[in-house]
């Protein structure tokens, strides 16, 4: 029997080259060609393989009727926040996360609910349909018009949607799957690929929603080709500890709504439930106050969020101080210690530093710059922080403090949990008072640092 003529794949930009390589020539990525079956030409460019979209006349722009889509509600209020207002008919979701943490509890939830006023088919390829109807009876769900398919062959679930016609199908997972038109194996490059297009083609062209769910590696990244990606709509990641109750639905790409956006849910013995208040999961609730501790508003998607962030700054004992990060961006850090020493006077060479987010937290966004220094000007000089007080800002390496976006709403937010001092940088001080709020408006760090000491 002829061996199989195999080529390898760049699982990030989809690439090919002849011969392993331990960086893609395309993208320049490390540690990203995986061996594939080069398919026959037949096969891989027959007459099935049409635009995503399907073809259509060319039109003038201004010409075409926008109009807003109505949402299909879930039921599931963060799990609808996320998604910008609910699942688009025709929209594809890929949903990726760590193994139990949460993805398939979700969606059978979701799916629960809808399956009350909309026809839904839940697509396992993971699981047999007792373990599925095992885990509805514990969370105990309403599941008599919930249609099951348990398949992994790509053809028999397009004939199953092209048949039922569902307003909504979840997939469980995209790497189980295969399509005959191939003959690599269930999760490789190529297949990942073609089932995902396939099940996106079949979404734009009946009106289905399609949510598919993702595996992720040990990066936490999804797994198989990163053109997983550019081709759904709506990319959701699943972040937490698996071992912790709480846990965050993150939106990195969103076509219909906010990106960034974040649901907050915690898993309790009946499933996962939305948490109203997320901002009491990421404040410690101190008997009195204790140095290194500053409490942020940050901003995910259109929600603001009260952060606390924690520093501990320590004699080092080695001759290269240590810099930890946790929930933070680890370059971010040194050149905010830089800064520190360069204008205001406050070196830590000498000194471990750490910072952590409260609560499992992930903060990208810059306008935690004010706050890990003030916490960490707070734990080196053992001096704690004034209760009430509320901060956020972005500090650049001249030394001064840059305004944040949606400032006023992060400030509403400080307000309505009682917070009554804010430092924030001067272009973002509101024109009229607060009523309860102190606002403390600075311009450069040393001002910033000067201030505080006047009110501690």
């Amino acid at each position: 029997m002829a061996k199989a003529k195999t080529n390898y794949t760049c699982t990030e930009c989809g690439g090919t080259s002849s011969k392993w390589a331990g960086q893609c020539s395309a993208c320049g990525q490390w540690n990203t060609l995986v061996e594939t079956v080069i398919e026959k030409a037949a096969n891989r460019f027959s007459g099935q393989h049409k635009g995503l979209a399907g073809a259509a006349p060319v039109q003038n722009l201004a010409e075409i009727d926008a109009q807003d889509v109505p949402r299909i509600i879930t039921g599931i209020d963060e799990f609808d926040r996320v998604l910008g207002g609910g699942l688009v008919p025709g929209g594809v979701v890929l949903i990726g996360g760590d193994p139990g943490i949460g993805k398939s509890t979700l969606l059978l939830q979701a799916l629960a609910n809808l399956a009350q006023l909309h026809r839904v088919l839940y697509v396992s390829g993971e699981e047999s349909g007792a373990q599925i109807a095992l885990r509805a009876k514990r969370l105990a769900l309403p599941t008599r018009d919930l249609q099951l398919q348990a398949e992994i062959q790509l053809e028999k679930i397009l004939a199953t949607i092209s048949d039922q016609k569902p307003d909504i199908a979840v997939i469980d997972s995209i790497q189980t799957l295969y399509s005959d038109a191939l003959t690599s194996a269930p999760g490789s490059v190529a297949q990942v690929r073609e089932t995902a297009a396939q099940l996106t083609r079949m979404a734009k062209q009946t009106g289905t929603s399609i949510i598919l769910v993702g595996h992720v590696t040990k990066e936490g990244s999804l797994a198989g080709p990163r053109v997983l990606e550019h081709i759904v709509d709506t990319v959701l990641y699943f972040e937490g500890d698996a071992h912790s109750s709480f846990r965050l639905v993150r939106a990195f790409k969103n076509r219909f709504g906010a990106v960034n956006e974040i649901g907050v849910f915690a898993m309790t013995e009946t499933g996962l439930k939305g948490v109203s208040n997320p901002s009491a999961l990421f404040l410690s609730h101190h008997e009195k106050q204790v140095p290194g501790a500053c409490v942020m508003v940050t901003q995910e998607g259109m929600r603001p969020l009260l952060v606390e962030i924690q520093a501990l700054v320590d004699a080092s004992p080695l001759p290269n101080a240590r810099r930890l990060s946790v929930g933070l961006e680890h370059n971010r850090l040194a050149m905010l210690l830089a800064v520190l020493h360069r204008h205001a006077g406050i070196a830590a060479y000498d000194q471990d530093v750490f910072i952590n987010a409260v609560g499992g937290v992930r903060i990208t966004e810059p306008a935690a710059d004010l706050a890990v220094l003030l916490a960490i000007h707070s734990s080196l000089r053992n001096r704690p922080l004034p209760r009430g007080l509320v901060v956020f800002g972005e500090v650049g390496l001249a030394g001064e403090i840059r305004p944040a976006p949606r400032g006023q709403e992060r400030l509403r937010e400080a307000v309505k949990l009682g917070f009554s001092t804010a430092i924030i940088p001067k272009a973002n001080a509101p024109k009229q008072k607060l009523e309860g709020m102190t606002i403390i408006a600075v311009e450069r760090i040393d001002e910033a640092l000067q201030r505080l000491g006047e009110i501690q």
